[in-house]
Order: C-alpha cells, then sequence, then structure tokens
C-alpha cells in the first residue's frame, strides 16, 4: 500500500488546469483578490513591518520572489513568511471549519512566492492555491490538532510544501521527500493561540508555509526526508495528529466533479475578527439597530457553540484585551464593540479604543455561555445569539447561524471587490486599485505570475 505522503505526492504532480471546474478557477481567484486586499490593509502593521524589514537584509539578485508592495526580491522561502504575515495579520482572511479550524488562503503567498521564483505561468499558479486548500482543508476534515495542544498550521507545512513543489515541478518521488522535510519538523504549539495574544498570532502560518517551501526547495536540489513521516513509528500520527484515517484525496487527479474541490466549502469574511466571532458581530449589529438606546444596555449574553466558546470566549484575557491579537480573537470585546460603535473596523482595533473605560465597563457585562443546540450543528452552522437585557428589564435578541460570507451565505463578487477596494485604496489610490481588480478577474491569462505584481506596487 502506498504511504499518505506517497498518495499526496502523485495527487499533486497529476492535478492539472483542465481537472478544475470553471467555479473552482473562479474562487481561486476571488480568495487571491482577497488575500491581496488584506496584505495591502496589514502593510503598517507592526508584525508585518518586522517581517518585511528582516526579509529584505536577505536580497537576491538571482531567482527570487517579490516582496509584496515593494521592489525587493528575496528568496522564495523568505518572500513566503513576510507576504505570509501580511495577508494573515489582519485576521480578515478566509476561513474553513471542520475537526480542525484552518485559514486555508494562508498558502496563497507561498505559492505566489515560488510561481515567481520558477517564472511559472498564472496557470499553474491557479492549480498550486487550489491544491493546497485540497491538502490542508482535508487534513483539517482528518483529525483536530487543537485537541491535542498543537496549533492549525501544522497542517498548513505540508499544503504549501506541496504547493512548491509542484510550481517547481518535481516529479513524484522528491515530492514525496518534500513532504518528509517539511513534516519531520512542523509541529507548531497552540500555545501561540492561548491566553493574551502576541504578534506570532498572525505570523505562525507564515512560519509554517517559509517550512514548506524550505522543504520543497532542498527536495529539489536532491535531499532526502524521514519516511514514512504520516505512518512511521516516531511520525506525525503517532506524536502530533493521532490517526489521519479519515484523510482521502478524491480518487483521480481533481476529481470526477466540482463538489470535490474543498475550496468551494471555504467561507469569507466579513469583518476583521476571528471567524467564530462573525455571526455574534452580525447578530450583535442586528440587535443595535433595535436599541432604543445603547447607553441603557444592563448585560449582554452571547449563547455559543462549543469551539467559539473554547477558542475566544473562555479566558479571562478575553474580558480586558490590550493588544489586537486579543481583541479580534475576544468575543465579549467583539460584541460589546459592535454594539457600542456599530461597525468592527480596524478604528475599533485603535489602542485607544481598547482602552476605553466605558468599552471596557460594557465587555465585563458580556457573559458567555454554551448553547447545546449550536454545539450540535457545528461546523455545518457557525451560530451566535445576541441577547441584550435593558436598564428597564426588556430584552433584544438576534441569531445568526450562516453569517455574511459563509460558503453557505457567500460574498457576492461585488462584495469581494469592495474589501478589496477597503482595503487597497488608501494605499494604491482608486484608479490602481480598480486597475489591479481588472487584471486579478483575469488571473489565468496573465502569463507570468510576476507580471500581477507591479499592480500592488507601494509607492514610498
Amino acid at each position: 500500500m502506498s504511504t499518505l505522503a506517497e498518495e499526496m505526492a502523485e495527487f499533486a504532480v497529476g492535478l492539472r488546469f483542465e481537472d478544475l471546474p470553471a467555479p473552482v478557477v473562479h474562487e481561486v481567484k476571488r480568495r487571491v483578490i482577497d488575500s491581496l486586499g488584506c496584505a495591502l490593509g496589514a502593510w503598517s502593521a507592526g508584525p508585518a513591518v518586522i517581517a518585511r524589514n528582516v526579509a529584505a537584509r536577505y536580497r537576491t539578485t538571482g531567482p527570487g520572489a517579490t516582496l509584496l508592495g515593494t521592489r525587493t526580491r528575496v528568496s522564495p522561502d523568505w518572500a513566503a513568511f513576510a507576504n505570509g504575515c501580511l495577508v494573515r495579520y489582519l485576521d480578515y482572511n478566509d476561513t474553513y471549519l471542520s475537526k480542525e479550524p484552518a485559514h486555508p488562503s494562508d498558502n496563497i503567498p507561498a505559492a505566489l512566492a515560488v510561481a515567481e521564483a520558477e517564472e511559472a505561468d498564472a496557470r499553474e499558479f491557479v492549480v498550486a492555491s487550489a491544491l493546497a486548500y485540497e491538502i490542508q482543508c482535508r487534513l483539517c476534515d482528518a483529525a483536530s490538532l487543537r485537541a491535542r495542544g498543537w496549533d492549525h498550521v501544522t497542517y498548513g507545512v505540508f499544503s504549501s510544501a506541496l504547493a512548491a513543489a509542484r510550481l517547481m515541478r518535481l516529479e513524484v518521488d522528491r515530492t514525496r521527500h518534500a513532504v518528509g522535510l517539511a513534516g519531520v519538523a512542523s509541529a507548531a504549539l497552540r500555545q501561540s493561540r492561548v491566553g493574551e495574544l502576541s504578534h506570532w498570532k498572525g505570523c505562525a502560518f507564515a512560519n509554517a508555509a517559509r517550512q514548506g517551501v524550505f522543504a520543497a526547495l532542498l527536495a529539489g536540489a536532491g535531499m532526502t526526508g524521514p519516511a514514512p513521516i504520516f505512518e512511521g513509528d516516531k511520525g506525525f500520527e503517532k506524536l502530533v495528529s493521532g490517526p489521519l484515517d479519515g484523510f482521502k484525496l478524491p480518487t483521480a487527479a481533481g476529481g470526477s466533479s466540482q463538489e470535490a474541490f474543498m475550496i468551494l466549502k471555504t467561507s469569507m469574511k466579513w469583518w476583521p475578527a476571528e471567524y467564530h466571532s462573525q455571526s455574534a458581530i452580525e447578530a450583535a449589529l442586528k440587535v443595535r439597530t433595535r436599541l432604543p438606546d445603547v447607553g441603557e444596555i444592563e448585560s449582554v449574553l452571547v449563547e455559543s457553540h462549543d469551539a467559539a466558546v473554547d477558542i475566544i470566549g473562555s479566558e479571562p484575557e478575553k474580558w480586558r484585551p490590550t493588544r489586537r491579537e486579543t481583541a479580534d480573537h475576544s468575543l465579549p470585546y467583539l460584541v460589546a464593540v459592535a454594539l457600542a460603535d456599530g461597525e468592527v473596523t480596524a478604528k475599533q482595533f485603535e489602542s485607544a479604543r481598547l482602552a476605553d473605560a466605558k468599552l471596557l465597563a460594557l465587555v465585563q457585562r458580556v457573559k458567555v455561555a454554551r448553547h447545546k443546540e449550536l454545539s450540535a450543528r457545528y461546523p455545518e452552522a457557525v451560530g451566535n445569539i445576541v441577547t441584550t437585557r435593558l436598564n428597564d428589564g426588556s430584552a433584544v435578541s438576534e441569531r445568526v447561524d450562516h453569517p455574511r460570507g459563509h460558503a453557505k451565505n457567500p460574498l457576492t463578487d461585488a462584495e469581494v471587490e469592495a474589501k478589496f477596494c477597503a482595503l487597497a485604496q488608501p494605499l494604491l489610490g482608486r484608479a490602481r486599485a480598480e486597475a489591479a481588480l481588472r487584471r486579478l478577474w483575469k488571473l489565468p491569462e496573465a502569463g507570468h505570475i510576476a507580471e500581477l505584481l507591479p499592480l500592488i506596487e507601494v509607492s514610498p
């Protein structure tokens, strides 16, 4: 029997652009637009600036990849890291919910970096991106890492390595070695998402992608990796994930129908916050429109499913966040600020807002409770019920199961464009942002992927 790494390698090598149904190609375009918008929105964020400045120390005049927004070229593994930090930092890119939650568009910066370094055309980049979604999301279906103390980005080292190997045109055996090299040093601690969160929360996948790209570079040069990486006596399943028996790839490259493609089952975000809060924010905003006076709120009850309570609604730090990384992962803060401000944007995570005494007092009046029915429906639904009780004893309640952007309530193309423009225009201006959109919607016809990068260059 083939090992899991061999199956992954054969699938990666065999997948063709012609295997991708039109809706899958269109969804890849949407995710690239969304990811680049998120990257531009995070341009000035502290961790993104740090990553970009460190990566820029290692410029290359040979084959390399561009640091997004600049003309600086570095090795593709460094570009995967710095650009990955940009895409992820705002917590605004897409999500997949299963036994293990994930943000599969985190793979796009790695694929973009390797595609540029390898002078790959845009169609190959589309294939590699779709491939990364297949691998990461199917691993998330197979086993929970969070339940065993590991971070979800641990699966990303495999998806990014396979995407990189595909773009490097590695044959099956070297692709298998890339998977082994990536996996042997891949395990990331869940501590990056516990308690008061640090800069690393938005950088952890970027580091996994860097490792995946590095592994593919080594395998491409002939280095072998440990095997069997998953099934071995001291391998990934024994020590990290537990059994991955549920991991199944389509029987033929790409599967027999568009239903086989995982990207169609992923969700996009309308608010820059952890995904399990999206329906709570939407419910809170609906409640706000029905309140006579926000100042009359006596208490707030948020009823949610177990995953939301465990991840963003149970630790004491979530009731008094001191930095953005914790605030955008705080169910009580996000509900309170949505009620108070009527919006959740970058402004709600500025230092002055996080320190506002009146807002923090409202946060303290938010209670989070587990809801049996909502837990039973997860992850098919990601519901939250927000109930405000006023000083006069009256109550207003709203429930949302499939928030705006969910796979069952997807953003329209116009909404994807609006989100991109809101993030990109402050740096590019309206004309350049709209010109970039026109080119990105024609992604498969772009030719060399490097042709697209000047579209989002940020003027000094």
